[in-house]
Formats: structure tokens, C-alpha cells, sequence
């Protein structure tokens, strides 16, 4: 599993004009699922994105995790992470999970940050979405499970 972790001061994501998921301070993470992933890469994962230490403490260094600054995670998932690009013009998806294996896991992602105490927006999965955020640093990570 691959994630893309975007510290952001406010996000929100919307699906045929309607609003599924909004956050204030904390994480927009785009959740990528290929062949391989299993229930642990998607927990693992979890754990990474609960206790990333990237908020700022009182000395202003980033040693702060989302559980310790109670923020918020709005996931998206996005199977366009696993698009091979290095041949051609067109991005190869042959890396990235059928629908029902990585529509399993990403719920599996979900709700291991759920079960840390963190509160977790949505898009709709499989649907075009909108994603809007202020990124908070820029800050922007890229997190694998193998």
C-alpha cells in the first residue's frame, strides 16, 4: 500500500456536488492499494499516519503527532498512485488493486484510525472526487508498507 500524508489546515472533499467528508487541522491522505496488500499493510499504515510526527510543538519542531494535536484525517482513495509512468505517455494501472480487494483495505486503513481515536472523513470510493485543501506547511509525505 502506498499513501501520499498532506498536512493541512482545512480539507474537504466532494462528490457530485455534495460534501462526503470535511476536516479542519490534520491530514488529507490518498490512499493507493495494489495486488500484494493485505489487512496488516493497511493497519500498518494506520499506525504511520496516526503517530507521523510533522505538527509543530511549542519550540515550533515538528514533534507533534496527529494524536497529540487531535487532528483529523480526511482519506481519499486514490488508485492513480500505483500508475506506472516510465514507458509511453499514458500511465500503466496493471499495479493498481481490483475494486473489491482495494475497497476492503481501504476501509481496513480506515478504521484502524478510527479505532486510535482519530476522527476520519471520506470521499466515496471508485467515484470522481473533488479535493480541496489548505496545505499546512507545505507539508507532504509519501508513506509505502513494504
Amino acid at each position: 500500500m502506498r499513501v501520499v500524508v498532506q498536512r493541512s489546515k482545512e480539507a474537504k472533499v466532494t462528490v457530485n456536488h455534495e460534501i462526503t467528508g470535511s476536516i479542519t487541522k490534520g491530514f488529507v491522505v490518498l490512499v493507493g492499494v495494489t495486488h500484494e496488500d493485505q489487512e496488516k499493510d493497511a493497519t500498518f499504515l494506520a499506525e504511520k499516519v496516526a503517530n507521523l510526527r510533522v505538527f509543530e510543538d511549542e519550540q515550533g519542531k515538528m514533534n507533534l503527532s496527529l494524536l497529540d494535536v487531535g487532528g483529523e484525517v480526511l482519506s481519499v482513495s486514490q488508485f492513480t498512485l500505483y500508475g506506472d509512468c516510465r514507458k509511453g505517455r499514458r500511465p500503466n494501472f496493471m499495479e493498481a488493486a481490483r475494486p473489491d480487494h482495494a475497497s476492503k483495505l481501504y476501509e481496513v486503513f480506515n478504521e484502524s484510525l478510527r479505532n486510535k481515536g482519530v476522527n476520519v472523513e471520506t470521499g466515496q470510493f471508485g467515484e470522481m472526487m473533488d479535493v480541496q485543501l489548505t496545505n499546512d506547511g507545505p507539508v507532504t509525505l509519501i508513506i509505502e508498507s513494504n
